[in-house]
C-alpha cells in the first residue's frame, strides 16, 4: 500500500544528497573491487562493513561481540556499501556540512526510491547477516517503506470542563496553536511546566478527541482517522511497562502484535532484535524491566525500551513526550537523530540537543509565543527587543521568557513604558515587568509580526499526489495479528507477567500454613456422629469462604493496575478489547487453580473428610467453580470502579454480606431479605460441599432441601459468565 505513496512528492535536499552520496560510494566500490580482483587474481575477499566494525547503530543485529558481513559476490558487496550509506553514518557526516543534520532512522530506513529501483534485483539472495556466536546466518527482515506524513495544525484550541458541587466551569488549556512538521524534520515543543505541551502532543497524536477541541489538524491534508494509529508512534512521559517481563520479551510481544500480518513470526522476532541492538539494549535484553518492588534495568534503559516499543513499527510520525528524562544527553541526542517526522516535548534541552531541532514551538500559559525555525528563534526575540545580557543556553533563555523572567534579559522600550505607566497609578514601584506583562507582550508581538504569515503557509495545499492522500484517508483498520493470534500472544504474555506474583513464596507459604492449621484443628474428624458432622460443616463453610474471599481481592486489582497499559496499547490498535479481555481472564486460571489443589490435598485427608476418589474430585470441582465465580465478581468490581480504594471498600462489604448469607451463621433469614443468599457464591458452594460429603448418610444438619445439586451448579456457572459480562461491558463503556 505504501510503496506507491512517495510518487507524488518532490524530493528534499536531504534525499538528493543521500542519492548523490550513495551513487558516489557505489562508484568507488566498483572501481576498488576491480583493482582488488586484479591483484588477487579473481579471488574474492571477505571483509567487515566499516560501520559494523565500529558497532554502529545501523549494523546488523547479531549477538553481542560484533556484527559481521560476508561478501560472497559483487552484488553482495554493493549491498554492503548501500547499507553503509543509508545507515546514517556517512549520510550524517555529509549532510551536516550542507543541511545541518540528518534525521534518518538507521535501522529501518530503506534506500531512496531511484537508487532502490536501479539496484532492484542486484542483491544476492544468499547475502545474510552472520551471527558470530551461534555460527549461523539469518536474513535481515525487510522493513516496510515509511509513508511520508506532513502534519499541519491551525488555530488548535482546547478546553476542559471542571465540574463542581453546584456549578460547571470551562478552563482554556490551549489558545489557538498553529504549526507544521514535514518528513525528516524534528519539531520541538518547549515551554514551562503546565503550559500545554503534553496536551498539544496528545491532540496531534489522536489521543484526545471530542467537541472541546477546536481548529484544524491534517495529515497529508486529510483529517485524522483510526487507520493512522498504526503509522504513529507515541512515547509517553511515564514508562508504562510490565515489570516482570524481560527487555527481549517486551519488544518481541510488541513486534508480534503491532507489525503487519504479511511478516512472518520469525521476521517479527528479528525486527525486535534489530531494535534491541539499535538502542544499545543487548547487554540487558534478558533482564527483567523491574518496578517499584522488583529490581530491574536502569531508568535510561527503561526509556529506551519505551522508545523501542514505538519505533519497532517504523512509524511515519513519531511523538515523544519528554524523551530525555532519565537519559544522558549523548543518548538523547542519538535517539532524536533516529526519528522520522518527529514531534517532541522537551522541558530544558542542552545546547547541543537544541541545535538538532528543525522547528520550534514555544508555549506560555497555553498561548503560542513562537513558531518557526529553531535556528532563527534567538534572532526573532532579539528583533522584538528581548536579548540575553550574558552568555546563556538558548533553551534557558527561551524558557525564562516563557516564564516571564527577565533577569539578565534586556526588555524592549514598549514593555518598559508599560511598567512605568503601571507605576504611576500604584503605591509600589516595580523596576521590572511582571510575568503577566511579559507574557502579554510576547503573545501580542507574535500575533502582529509572524502569525499571519505562518498561517498563510499552513493554508497552502501540499504538493503531494492523490494516492498519498488516499493512503492516509483510508478508513480501513489494519491489525497486526488475527483475533486468535492476539488471544494466544496476550495469554502467554499474561502468564509470564503474573507467574511471579501467584507463585511467590509468601503466597504459597500462606496457603500451605493455613491448610496445615485447618488440618490439625479438624484432625481426623468423625462424621459418623452428629457432633463430628457439625464440626465438618464448619470446616466446609470455612473452605467456601476462604476460596471465595481470596480470588475476589486478587482480581479487583487486575484492571485498575493495568489501566495505563491497556489505554496505551489500545490507543495504537495493538489488539482488540475482546481478545485482551479473554486472554486476561483465562491466563489467570492456571495460576488461580494451582494453590487450591495443594490446599485441598493437605486439608481433605488430614481432616478425615470422605475418603474416596469421587468425593475428593467433586469437592475440588466445587471449589474451582467458587474460585472462578469469585474472580468474576472481583473483575466486575475493579472494571466498574477503576479505583483500587473504592473497589476494595465495595468488595469488603460485598464479601462480608455474601458470607453472612452463606447459610451457616443464620438459618432462619427473614423472607424480605432472604433473596441475598441466592446471589451469594458462598451459599451455593457451601450447599454443594455438604451434598458431596453427606449424600450417603442422613445428615444431622439442615440440608433437607438439597437435591442433586444441579441448581447450585447452574447458579455458580451463571455468576461466572454474568460477572465477566459486566466487567467487559464496563471496560467497553470506558472506550479503552
Amino acid at each position: 500500500m505504501d510503496s506507491a505513496a512517495p510518487s507524488g512528492i518532490s524530493r528534499t535536499r536531504s534525499e538528493q544528497l543521500e542519492m548523490a552520496t550513495a551513487t558516489q560510494s557505489l562508484s568507488r566500490t566498483a572501481s576498488a573491487e576491480t583493482v582488488l580482483s586484479a591483484e588477487m587474481n579473481g579471488t574474492s575477499l571477505s571483509r567487515k562493513s566499516s560501520f559494523a566494525k565500529k558497532g554502529g547503530v545501523g549494523s546488523s543485529p547479531g549477538k553481542r561481540g560484533g556484527n559481521h558481513h560476508i561478501r560472497k559476490s559483487r552484488s553482495a558487496q554493493l549491498k554492503l556499501d548501500l547499507e553503509e550509506v543509508s545507515s546514517g553514518a556517512a549520510l550524517s557526516r555529509a549532510s551536516s556540512a550542507s543541511l545541518g543534520f540528518s534525521f534518518s532512522f538507521t535501522g529501518f530506513t530503506g534506500p531512496p526510491e531511484d537508487v532502490g529501483a536501479n539496484l532492484q534485483g542486484a542483491f544476492s539472495d544468499d547475502d545474510n547477516a552472520v551471527d558470530p556466536e551461534a555460527g549461523i546466518a539469518r536474513k535481515r527482515p525487510i522493513a516496510e517503506p515509511t509513508l511520508p506524513i506532513y502534519l499541519k495544525f491551525t488555530e488548535v484550541k482546547y478546553k476542559v470542563i471542571l465540574k463542581g458541587m453546584t456549578s460547571t466551569t470551562e478552563k482554556d488549556i490551549l489558545h489557538g496553536i498553529s504549526g507544521s512538521a514535514s518528513p525528516g524534520e524534528v519539531l520541538a515543543l518547549m515551554g514551562p511546566s503546565g503550559c500545554g505541551k503534553t496536551t498539544l502532543l496528545s491532540i496531534l497524536g489522536g489521543r484526545i478527541n471530542g467537541n472541546i477541541i477546536e481548529g484544524t489538524i491534517t495529515y497529508n491534508d486529510e483529517p485524522y482517522n483510526k487507520s493512522l494509529k498504526r503509522r504513529i508512534g507515541f512515547v509517553t512521559q511515564d514508562d508504562v511497562l510490565f515489570a516482570h517481563l524481560t527487555v527481549r520479551e517486551t519488544l518481541t510481544y510488541a513486534a508480534l502484535l503491532r507489525l503487519p500480518q504479511t511478516m512472518s513470526k520469525q521476521q517479527k522476532e528479528e525486527r525486535a532484535m534489530d531494535v534491541i541492538y539499535e538502542l544499545g539494549l543487548e547487554r540487558c535484553q534478558d533482564t527483567m524491566i523491574g518496578g517499584s518492588f522488583v529490581r530491574g534495568i536502569s531508568g535510561g534503559e527503561r526509556k529506551r525500551v519505551c522508545i523501542g516499543n514505538e519505533i519497532i513499527i517504523n512509524p511515519s510520525l513519531l511523538l515523544l513526550d519528554e524523551p530525555t528524562s532519565g537519559l544522558d544527553s549523548t543518548t538523547a541526542l542519538r535517539i532524536v537523530q533516529a526519528g522520522k517526522t518527529v514531534l517532541t516535548t522537551i522541558h530544558q534541552p542542552s545546547s547541543r540537543l537544541f541545535l538538532k531541532f528543525d522547528k520550534l514551538i514555544l508555549l506560555g500559559k497555553g498561548s503560542l509565543l513562537y513558531f518557526g525555525k529553531a535556528s532563527e528563534a534567538m534572532a526573532y526575540f532579539q528583533s522584538i527587543g528581548c536579548s540575553p545580557l550574558i552568555a546563556m543556553n538558548p533553551a534557558e533563555f527561551l524558557l525564562d521568557l516563557a516564564n516571564g523572567n527577565t533577569n539578565d534579559i534586556s526588555i524592549p522600550s514598549e514593555l518598559d513604558d508599560r511598567v512605568q505607566t503601571e507605576n504611576l497609578g500604584s503605591d509600589t514601584r516595580n523596576e521590572k515587568p511582571t510575568p503577566k506583562d511579559v507574557h502579554e507582550y510576547l503573545v501580542e508581538a507574535y500575533e502582529t509580526r509572524v502569525a499571519n504569515k505562518e498561517k498563510k503557509k499552513l493554508l497552502a495545499p501540499l504538493p503531494i499526489s492523490q494516492d498519498l492522500k488516499a493512503t492516509v484517508s483510508s478508513p480501513k483498520r489494519e491489525w497486526g495479528a488475527s483475533w486468535w493470534q492476539q488471544y494466544s500472544i496476550l495469554f502467554w504474555r499474561g502468564l509470564k507477567e503474573r507467574r511471579h506474583d501467584y507463585l511467590s513464596w509468601m503466597r504459597i507459604t500462606q496457603v500451605i500454613a493455613t491448610a496445615f492449621i485447618l488440618g490439625l484443628l479438624w484432625w481426623h474428624s468423625d462424621s459418623a456422629n452428629p457432633e463430628g458432622q457439625q464440626d465438618q460443616a464448619g470446616l466446609l463453610f470455612f473452605i467456601a469462604v476462604f476460596w471465595g474471599f481470596f480470588p475476589v481481592f486478587t482480581a479487583i486489582f487486575t484492571f485498575p493496575q493495568e489501566r495505563a497499559m491497556l489505554k496505551k496499547e489500545r490507543a495504537v490498535d495493538m489488539y482488540k478489547l475482546s481478545s485482551y479481555f479473554m486472554a486476561r481472564t483465562t491466563s489467570d486460571l492456571p495460576l488461580d487453580l494451582f494453590l487450591p489443589v495443594i490446599f485441598l490435598l493437605i486439608v481433605y485427608f488430614m481432616a478425615g473428610l470422605r475418603q474416596s476418589i469421587k468425593p475428593f474430585f467433586l469437592t475440588m470441582l466445587t471449589v474451582f467453580l467458587s474460585i472462578i465465580a469469585a474472580q468474576g465478581l472481583g473483575l466486575a468490581i475493579g472494571a466498574t470502579l477503576m479505583d483500587i480504594k473504592k473497589a476494595t471498600t465495595l468488595a469488603s462489604v460485598t464479601v462480608m454480606t455474601f458470607m453472612l448469607a452463606g447459610g451457616f451463621f443464620v438459618k432462619g433469614v427473614p423472607l424480605f431479605i432472604s433473596w441475598i443468599r441466592y446471589i451469594s457464591f458462598n451459599y451455593h458452594t457451601y450447599r454443594l460441599l455438604l451434598k458431596v460429603q453427606y449424600n450417603h448418610v442422613p445428615p444431622s444438619i439442615n440440608v433437607s432441601n438439597l437435591d442433586n445439586g444441579a441448581k447450585e451448579v447452574a447458579a455458580l456457572i451463571a455468576m461466572i459468565f454474568g460477572y465477566r459480562l459486566l466487567a467487559y461491558v464496563s471496560l467497553r463503556r470506558m472506550q479503552l
